[in-house]
């Protein structure tokens, strides 16, 4: 869903080859209260990893770290074996922009700059977030790239509410990145999320012709991620045929959250400082 060759973006997690589409959808306000308890599951995963990650640990550490506590709050992990993922989460290092695979042999180390990205499905519905973590002490640059992305995303989260256009969104997002220096990745976005991980429509986080400017609505679910490079703004795949980083090796920042539209506004899901 949302692979639009070279001209528009795709969804920044595991898409399935197929899947059928459903348009966008409204939820209801019973399917909204166990969205409420998936987005709590996630919140509570990375703020606990937050906490945990120290260097020396590997990806996979996390990763089996985040399936146990998903699985003990009676949720499974939304990204495992998604069109045959691998990890319970995308652990993406330094340069690595998006769906890094947890592995034994990536070792955390002083100064990087991870992402960790994941989603938990409850009782039919999942919850799905992204955080940016600073390893011990990082550089300067390194700093202000995660401070500005997680910036972004709730500059855009602002601009959310009944009314208000996903453009207004993705304009808010893409000016503070351009203000501060960094660049948008342009091929992977966010997106609708509930009953799927992958739902309608794609939240882009820069100004766009080829997509219709959505009208929000209230009871939207929308994952909205905005992903910035120190350099270039473009990525290449690693012949992992997962694994997308940046093409002049320059760092990248993630942060995300699940967001539901609401008639004066908005609330956020994944707010981990509620858990």
């Amino acid at each position: 869903m949302n692979i639009f060759s070279n001209l528009l973006s795709q969804p920044a997690k595991p898409t399935p080859a197929k899947k059928q589409r459903r348009g966008i959808e409204i939820k209801s306000p019973r399917e909204i209260e166990i969205m409420r308890q998936s987005a709590k599951i996630v919140a509570t995963v990375l703020k606990e990893i937050s906490e945990y990650v120290k260097p020396g640990m590997t990806t996979a550490d996390l990763d089996a770290y985040a399936e146990k506590r998903i699985r003990e709050m009676d949720a499974t992990p939304s990204f495992k074996g998604y069109h045959g993922f691998s990890g319970s989460i995308c652990s993406s290092i330094n340069n690595e922009v998006v769906h890094g695979i947890p592995s034994k042999k990536k070792v955390i180390r002083t100064g990087d700059v991870l992402k960790v990205d994941t989603g938990a499905y409850y009782q039919g519905f999942h919850g799905d977030s992204c955080i940016t973590i600073a390893v011990g002490e990082v550089t300067p640059e390194a700093a202000k790239l995660i401070r500005v992305a997680e910036e972004s995303l709730y500059k855009g989260i602002e601009q959310v509410k009944a009314g208000a256009y996903l453009l207004d969104l993705a304009g808010a997002i893409e000016d503070h990145v351009k203000a501060n220096g960094f660049s948008v990745v342009e091929e992977f976005t966010g997106h609708g999320v509930g009953r799927n991980l992958h739902e309608e429509p794609s939240v882009f986080n820069f100004r766009t012709q080829y997509m219709p400017n959505v009208k929000l609505r209230a009871g939207m679910t929308l994952a909205i991620e905005p992903i910035l490079n120190a350099g270039s703004k473009h990525t290449r795949t690693l012949s992992d045929r997962w694994t997308a980083v940046t093409v002049d090796n320059a760092l990248s920042a993630q942060f995300e959250h699940t967001v539901l539209v609401t008639e004066t506004g908005y609330e956020i899901l994944t707010d981990r400082t509620k858990v």
